[in-house]
């Protein structure tokens, strides 16, 4: 029976005008809008968290379409049932429009060969293939099927789009709620819908359930206050796969507010997101190794002795405690004053010993240890920088053709102002040097 059913799937929009959210893909005079009421659409993957409506979207799609309408799993689907839905569309009495719509859900999970077997049909057209996914299309599907797709991103619902569908769904008498006489609180629909997460389905579940389980007050009416709510959905699930891209994006959200100058509110706030979702210790510490010395370097060397003393914390207490160290070290970094001249040299340098002929050592420097060096003159004229004043002896230290090239540029900024302050007082001391001869 239909009720048996959640009420997730019971509630599922039929119409193009009823569906929820994604206005930036589905909204009036869209392409995919257009392409599905002027039964135009060609293939396209639906890629997107959970509960955002791509396969209520796909649904809406076979009743808008005039084409033949096959749904397949990729868990439990292969390559047999594949050819069985070409084998449909090419067959002209009972398709006379030679096409069939295929909705693969979690694509992703088909594996390379089967991806393969659906190509030459999808590339002659008579399969128009809808698949759905919640990873990233560019990692699970192949470039062959990808090339020939349209991907559309769906993204998590606003709250106002999930506070619009608890309310149509205590209000359907036929297929949501309506037949119980529901009194949602703000404060409790609020929660529900903060605590879904832009989840569709967590939402409505949330709701059923809170509606089955509370007593109806003596005028028979059942009051869905905030506590109860709370019993109902008590814990968001953050979406944080740690091979997909939502664990990469909020890394490099992390990484860029760390980089920039003086964001520590929003360093804390992406590294509660790591931690409440299980990431490891160690790889965050490792992430706040690697930007202390990329973007803060001798801006504030200390930076990066607390980040790695922060690595070896974390090693020996593990969480809780370790929240505490990271960020410390995220927020040492976070505040810290930024430099990336150290990162930016060493790249230059390496490119120039990649691109260039190899430079020679020059003769003064090459070492006159070992056995015949010092009858070759090697270290010959070598002067020895203590005997100089600052340390600092003037002769040749790159090789020929790279003695003016110039890989460290320091920045006016935190302790690397004072190099640069050095190392220009320097250099006009040698102009004037030259000048004075």
């Amino acid at each position: 029976m239909e009720y048996q059913m959640p009420l997730a799937a019971r509630m599922r929009p039929e119409r193009l005008e009823e569906f929820a959210g994604q206005q930036h893909i589905i909204g009036r005079n869209r392409l995919l809008y257009r392409a599905i009421k002027g039964d135009r659409l060609s293939s396209v993957i639906f890629y997107g968290p959970p509960g955002t409506g791509k396969t209520t979207l796909a649904k809406i799609i076979s009743s808008e379409t005039q084409y033949r309408f096959i749904q397949l799993n990729a868990v439990t689907a292969g390559v047999k049932e594949i050819r069985e839905a070409a084998s449909e569309a090419r067959n002209l009495l009972m398709n006379p429009k030679g096409k069939v719509i295929l909705f693969f859900d979690e694509i992703h999970r088909l594996n390379k060969g089967q991806q393969d077997v659906l190509l030459p049909y999808v590339e002659d057209g008579s399969i128009i293939l809808i698949g759905a996914t919640t990873e990233n299309p560019y990692f699970e599907v192949n470039k062959a099927l990808l090339s020939r797709s349209t991907i559309f991103r769906f993204e998590p619902l606003e709250d106002s789009d999930i506070l619009a569908l608890m309310e149509r769904a205590l209000k359907d008498e036929e297929k949501g709620l309506g037949r119980y006489s529901v009194q949602l609180q703000r404060d409790a629909a609020s929660h529900i819908a903060l605590i879904s997460d832009g989840d569709a389905r967590v939402a409505l579940n949330a709701l059923e359930l809170a509606v089955l389980t509370t007593e109806p007050d003596e005028q028979g009416t059942i009051v869905i206050d905030l506590a109860a709510a709370r019993e109902c959905i008590q814990q968001k699930t953050l979406k944080y796969d740690k091979d997909g891209d939502n664990h990469y994006d909020i890394i490099s959200a992390f990484i860029k507010s760390m980089r920039n100058y003086m964001e520590p509110d929003a360093v804390l706030y992406w590294l509660a997101r790591m931690i409440e979702s299980g990431e490891k210790p160690e790889f965050i510490a490792r992430r706040i190794m690697i930007c202390a010395a990329e973007d803060v370097g001798l801006a504030n060397p200390a930076a990066l002795q607390v980040a790695v003393a922060a690595s070896q914390a974390v090693e020996r207490v593990g969480w809780p405690e370790s929240r505490i160290i990271l960020a410390e070290a995220a927020l040492m970094v976070a505040c810290s004053p930024k430099s990336n001249a150290c990162c930016v040299g060493i790249d230059k340098a390496l490119g120039d010993v990649r691109r260039e002929r190899s430079g020679q050592v020059p003769v003064h420097l090459r070492d006159a240890h070992y056995k015949g060096a010092k009858e070759m003159g090697h270290g010959k004229d070598y002067k020895y920088s203590h005997d100089y004043p600052m340390g600092r002896a003037i002769q040749q230290y790159l090789p020929d053709g790279f003695e003016n090239r110039k890989y460290y540029l320091p920045v006016d900024s935190g302790h690397e102002a004072k190099i640069r302050q050095r190392l220009d007082q320097l250099k006009g001391d040698l102009e004037e040097r030259d000048r004075s001869r």
